[in-house]
């Protein structure tokens, strides 16, 4: 659609602005479970216009409500009352949260038109399977999967009011600071049920900049000196944390866990149903967030092949929510994204190609390193690359099942294999800190279980009957692949193996598949 088209050619800064904007605007209420939707409205209405709003299921039906005024909330806590605190003694924070419940619920007649709910968890595998078997060819079952898995607008509404309510304890402390999401639930890439990343952020740099040049004194802030900005961030944190514990409403299990490389605080967000991390400023992960959301946004294509890709790699046990010597889904995403830089023509450019388009505004050295890019989307020549989904799947499986990875790094910023640095078994180069290799943490076992699925994947889309799959009633393309490949070739080898728990079949298979491109791979490195 046309709207969809002028919303995505927006700049990424642009759309974190105006959500952040629209969720200062917005307010979460906890209703009562015979609610008539047009009565509640009406009320709501009393306080100010109410710009959208939308139902969804957490513990009973909540509401998020987007005024067009902020000073409609002001308002509306105006006419709202503190709970009765005989059985429990209330924390008095006045927050965005709100309990309705019906006055006299016996005289209001339910409607009879059923809320509409927003879902804001994705389909079981086992049901998008199904799903897929409907579809018309492969590339339909990509952007069935996408459609499902994708972040909603509404959920997105949901991720941005968490990081605004957490604002709001912020600035009991540091009145100019702001909360925003990095990673997934911004950069196009979340899937629905994702965690939300958010950090701290003090800088409104540019703003302040121009009006210090003004006036004959160099004039700063007194200020607690610390003697690391480590030491300064877990301090922060803590007391922050700290907060949300005592005093956050519906805040839940915080963990604070300060000794990480990135000290952070873990938490449960009952009233939005999220899990948070909460970090201070990190500009390279913005930077990451921002390159991430600008390939999501130049093809439709670069979205629906990460997103299948992740689908699969979860369903083989090649990712894992644990960390551990799994390849992340962060990993995952930049070998999808430098596959498609080496397609010819090239489906999207290289960092190097989009430093080269940067302007002034477009400038940003952070800790030394250049982390400078175009954020105007339409300084970016569309591809020429007319290749479906169909290809590109089973081009990414062959790829990648065949790939150098003893020789070869995964660099984003040339577009091209260059020689490993060091011996990690995965080498893919951060695009930013160029020291650093974003997939250390995997091993060789992992990666020769990623190599070994790969190759699978690619032999099923290769030697597959379609037809004669679907006369059989049995999954076929991308459904086929998002059955764990034990349980396909079990039922041939049943018969063989009767009286051998599936577990055992399964961990045979997959030895067996492991031995088999293990020699493979010291086939072909000979």
């Amino acid at each position: 659609t046309d709207a969809e088209v002028s919303t995505r050619k927006k700049t990424f800064t642009e759309v974190q602005t105006e959500r952040l904007d629209q969720a200062e605007r917005t307010v979460l209420i906890k209703c009562p479970s015979k609610l008539s939707e047009k009565k509640l409205l009406q009320y709501l209405s009393s306080h100010g216009n109410v710009k959208s709003h939308f139902f969804f299921e957490n513990r009973g039906i909540s509401a998020l409500v987007e005024f067009s005024e902020k000073s409609s909330i002001a308002s509306l806590q105006e006419a709202v009352g503190i709970p009765n605190a005989a059985e429990h003694h209330v924390v008095p924070f006045k927050s965005r949260l709100f309990t309705f419940t019906l006055k006299n619920p016996g005289s209001q007649a339910a409607e009879d038109t059923p809320l509409h709910l927003s879902p804001q968890c994705h389909i079981p595998v086992n049901d998008l399977i199904q799903k897929l078997c409907l579809a018309d060819n492969i590339s339909s079952q990509m952007y069935i999967l996408l459609n499902e898995y994708q972040l909603t607008e509404e959920n997105i509404k949901l991720r941005f009011l968490a990081c605004s309510l957490v604002r709001d304890f912020a600035r009991a402390y540091f009145p100019d600071s702001t909360v925003k999401p990095f990673g997934s639930s911004v950069n196009t890439f979340g899937k629905l049920g994702c965690d939300v990343d958010m950090f701290l952020d003090f800088h409104d740099t540019q703003k302040h900049a121009t009006k210090m040049k003004k006036g004959p004194f160099e004039m700063e802030f007194q200020m607690k000196r610390l003697p690391s900005e480590r030491l300064a961030t877990q301090r922060i944190l803590s007391v922050i944390g700290d907060c949300l514990d005592n005093f956050g409403p519906g805040c839940v299990s915080v963990q604070k866990i300060l000794n990480a490389r990135c000290p952070l605080v873990k938490f449960s967000h009952q009233p939005t149903g999220f899990q948070c991390d909460l970090s201070v400023s990190n500009s390279i992960a913005i930077r990451s967030s921002e390159l991430l959301y600008i390939y999501g946004c130049l093809d439709s294509r670069v979205r629906a092949l990460v997103f299948t890709i992740r689908c699969w790699a979860r369903v083989h046990g090649l990712t894992n929510s644990a960390p551990g010597t799994w390849i992340t889904n962060f990993s995952l995403t930049m070998m999808v994204m430098f596959f498609l830089q080496k397609r010819s023509p090239p489906i999207i450019p290289t960092l190097d190609q989009l430093k080269e388009l940067a302007d002034a505004k477009d400038k940003h050295i952070i800790g030394g390193y250049d982390c400078s890019f175009v954020s105007d989307l339409r300084k970016i020549k569309p591809t020429k690359n007319t290749e479906t989904l169909d290809v590109l799947l089973a081009e990414f499986f062959e790829y990648y099942g065949n790939f150098d990875f003893r020789r070869n790094s995964i660099n984003l910023r040339k577009g091209k294999e260059v020689n490993k640095p060091e011996s990690s078994p995965l080498y893919i180069w951060n695009p930013f800190e160029q020291d650093l290799n974003i997939s250390k943490n995997v091993n060789q076992p992992q990666l020769e279980k990623f190599v070994a699925m790969a190759r699978e994947s690619a032999w099923i889309l290769q030697k597959e009957d379609k037809t004669q799959r679907i006369i059989n009633k049995e999954p076929w393309g991308l459904a086929a692949l998002l059955i764990p490949f034990g349980k396909r070739n079990s039922i041939k080898m049943k018969n063989r193996m009767k009286g051998i728990g599936s577990e055992t079949i399964r961990s045979l298979l997959d030895s067996l598949k492991l031995n088999n491109a293990n020699s493979q791979q010291k086939a072909v490195g000979k």
